[in-house]
């Protein structure tokens, strides 16, 4: 595959010292594919391409030597005395996160992939060459999202330490390469435009703010040190942690051949390359119709969660009476059982899938990324937590208001526009209402919307429901809001047709996982001694996770069952009482419940 990508190096060159040579940063991407045809024949029979190289060149899919269906050979594939020369498994790609480190492994084609039972994190010393294990822990995640490959979680890793993985019962892989977290390109997409959208760590541009693009370039190859070996692109618009480029003509041509193998980075003119994880990938490789007659899915909802698993049933089973129809999970690290609730979710017929997304504080290249993936599928697509329910006081289904709210359109006049076109929504904004704990010390049975049910008196910011295509091509967003073409605008809905009810101070229990970190990039931690009085931050709570006594009574300004009393109403089972996410050992709870209301309607009596 490398002597592949060689020869697309050389047609890329060629084709560009036909351009004007004052332009010789960018490489040119035409005139070259009568070229390919020439060169590659010339290549098969001049230099002595093995019959599987051929076959490559061809389409025809590449398999290695060892193939693996058996546990027996699958354990082989590890390195050991006997097979350290040709390795199978190898670790792709190793990142060391602020408080983990992730480990990315290729299998070959058709290996039974490893359990989390199987593996082991070992620890070598990073000053000899030694393969004696120094310390051995036992991984925290072992995922599985492409096929042939794997994402371990391990430990942090001590100083003067690096980690691999092993078996158990046998032998360890080599420690792969290393890089840091906080200068990184780590994932990257093709946009339809054919466009490359690259999502970095370690550029510090300012939030909210496009940059001058032509401080940097792409870069595209499998050895950024190697820099002759690396096709060079214009940067197209770069903003916070996203960059576009102009992807080579004959990185696409080769795409399919070299099985995504291709890597992408950004150059900063005059500073280097950043290091790379990021193999490209389609965005229809999501498998959907990229231009369909129509979509799939009015409305769908992205989120980026961690460790909600207990709260995830709730919040999809309401929202899809409400009429939401897909749901996109980006899973950030979590180590309980969100990854068996999304799978009972979906093996109960509702549309969501699991994201695995391990980067530490990047929601907004997250949600950039969801919104490219969501865009053939969805008319909308909302961005909320696990924790905000929408909520529509008049009874309305979700949506009657996006259609009764997106047929409005603001009319510029001429000086602004040029003419008197009217301008059509890309954007819902929704207020949100901070719930507080509500006199509740537990998490209540029932769920959040029925447990909590007093809150602070004046909004706090809002959410969006975005219409995908109607994004910048910067893909800007910044808590939860994005930047728009100017083909389209935004609206404020109406407080009286639907808001946002965000169970934000829940009991301690729940809330104090708040300290651990939060996601956003541009957003500090809870326990970061800055930006202290922030609406982000508890009032008056501080940087520790230490339980005020008065916690349960806090956040209560207005009493406001709305969303309660409709849920009740409408979701409730007749018999029981119970609610579809509760379970049946809840039974008692339903009942009680039962008297309550009845003991409502009789004091009001």
């Amino acid at each position: 595959m490398r002597r592949l990508w060689l020869l697309f190096i050389g047609f890329e060159k060629s084709a560009s010292s036909m351009r004007d040579r004052r332009r010789h940063d960018v490489v040119s991407w035409n005139r070259f594919f009568w070229f390919t045809s020439v060169v590659v024949f010339s290549v098969v029979l001049f230099t002595g391409f093995s019959f599987s190289t051929f076959r490559l060149l061809f389409g025809e899919t590449y398999h290695p030597v060892l193939g693996f269906t058996r546990r027996a050979s699958t354990v082989n594939a590890v390195i050991s005395n006997e097979f350290r020369a040709t390795p199978a498994v190898s670790v792709r790609e190793t990142v060391l996160l602020p408080d983990q480190v992730i480990l990315f492994l290729k299998y070959p084609p058709s290996a039974r992939l490893f359990t989390k039972e199987e593996l082991v994190c070992i620890y070598l010393s990073a000053h000899d060459n030694s393969s004696t294990p120094r310390l051995k822990k036992p991984p925290a995640r072992v995922d599985a999202e492409l096929l042939g490959e794997q994402i371990i979680r391990c430990p942090s890793c001590p100083l003067g330490m690096i980690v691999t993985v092993g078996l158990k019962s046998n032998g360890i892989l080599p420690a792969g390469p290393t890089h840091r977290w906080d200068s990184l390109a780590y994932e990257a997409l093709i946009d339809n435009d054919n466009t490359t959208v690259i999502f970095v760590k370690g550029l510090n541009l300012r939030p909210e703010r496009v940059s001058d693009a032509s401080k940097f370039e792409c870069v595209y190859g499998w050895d950024f040190r190697r820099l002759k070996l690396l096709l060079r692109s214009e940067v197209l618009s770069i903003a916070q942690e996203i960059v576009r480029c102009r992807t080579p003509l004959s990185v696409l041509n080769c795409l399919q051949k070299v099985n995504s193998s291709v890597k992408v980075s950004v150059r900063i003119k005059g500073n280097g390359i950043l290091p790379s994880i990021a193999r490209l990938m389609h965005v229809a490789d999501s498998g959907h119709d990229t231009a369909p007659t129509r979509k799939p899915h009015e409305m769908c909802i992205c989120t980026m969660a961690r460790n909600q698993g207990r709260f995830l049933k709730e919040w999809v089973m309401y929202h899809a009476q409400i009429g939401v129809q897909r749901w996109y999970i980006y899973d950030n690290n979590s180590d309980d059982d969100t990854d068996s609730v999304i799978e009972a979710l979906f093996e109960a017929n509702y549309n969501i899938s699991r994201h695995i997304w391990p980067w530490v504080k990047t929601q907004e290249g997250g949600f950039a990324h969801c919104a490219l993936r969501a865009r053939d599928s969805c008319d909308w697509v909302g961005f909320i937590d696990v924790d905000e329910f929408f909520h529509l006081p008049t009874g309305l289904m979700l949506h009657d208001v996006i259609r009764n709210s997106s047929s409005i359109t603001t009319r510029l006049n001429d000086s602004e526009l040029g003419n008197r076109n009217s301008i059509p929504i890309g954007e819902m904004r929704v207020s949100c209402y901070s719930f507080g704990p509500s006199g509740l010390k537990h998490v209540p049975p029932q769920g959040v919307m029925v447990g909590y049910t007093c809150r602070m008196m004046a909004p706090e910011r809002h959410k969006s429901i975005i219409k995908p295509e109607a994004l910048n091509s910067t893909l800007i967003n910044v808590v939860h809001h994005f930047h728009l073409t100017d083909s389209f605008r935004f609206i404020d809905i109406d407080r009286a047709m639907m808001v946002v009810n965000h169970y934000k101070f829940q009991v301690w229990e729940v809330f104090k996982e708040k300290f651990y970190r939060r996601v956003a990039t541009y957003v500090a931690d809870w326990q970061d001694e800055q930006n202290v009085g922030s609406k982000d931050r508890a009032p008056g709570l501080g940087t520790r996770a230490v339980e005020p006594v008065d916690w349960s009574s806090r956040f209560c300004e207005v009493v406001d069952t709305g969303l309660r009393d409709r849920v009740l109403q409408n979701f409730a089972n007749p018999g029981t009482s119970l609610l579809p996410w509760q379970n049946a050992n809840d039974e008692e709870t339903g009942f009680s419940l039962v008297e309550e209301k009845k003991s409502r309607k009789s004091k009001k009596a």
